[in-house]
């Protein structure tokens, strides 16, 4: 699937620069190409949809983390398989700002609802919703940058 067919809208994350009540972020992708082929990779080998914890969430940064200009890679996978279900381009600013969010999110609940939302739709309809508490972000050269990810206490990496 080609990446310009996603496009990620992120909500609830102003609130951390402006110092107001911590919101949990959501996190909306929209699918605009052959919605079977995006259900078949997010289902199961028994037809049915992932669960939260079947899927994990990424960013890969294609520059370095402090250059003003960073982009990188979005990225869904099977927890299973280890396949990717779908990847799409951000800028690191935008998702650096979502995970200090979501970081900060966590730490004003204990409802252990997750640390963010994630909501997959597909021409305006919801096919997948996720409650997530963990977000890896990667440097250009595939090491894990702890201090930029999202990881919950007491997980161990």
């Amino acid at each position: 699937m080609r990446r310009d067919y996603f496009e990620l809208d992120v909500t609830n994350v102003d609130w951390v620069a402006e110092d107001g009540d911590p919101r949990k972020p959501n996190v909306e992708i929209e699918f605009t190409g052959d919605a079977e082929e995006l259900r078949d990779r997010l289902t199961d080998h028994e037809g049915d949809l992932l669960d939260a914890s079947e899927t994990d969430a990424g960013f890969r940064l294609t520059d370095d983390v402090d250059d003003p200009g960073a982009t990188g890679v979005v990225s869904v996978t099977n927890r299973i398989t280890g396949d990717f279900v779908f990847e799409l381009n951000e800028d690191a600013d935008d998702v650096l700002r979502f995970v200090r969010a979501a970081r900060r999110y966590g730490e004003s609940t204990d409802d252990g609802e997750g640390r963010y939302r994630v909501e997959i739709l597909v021409d305006g309809e919801q096919l997948a919703v996720y409650e997530k508490s963990t977000f890896l972000v990667y440097s250009a050269d595939g090491d894990l940058l702890r201090g930029h990810s999202l990881i919950p206490s007491g997980v161990e990496l």
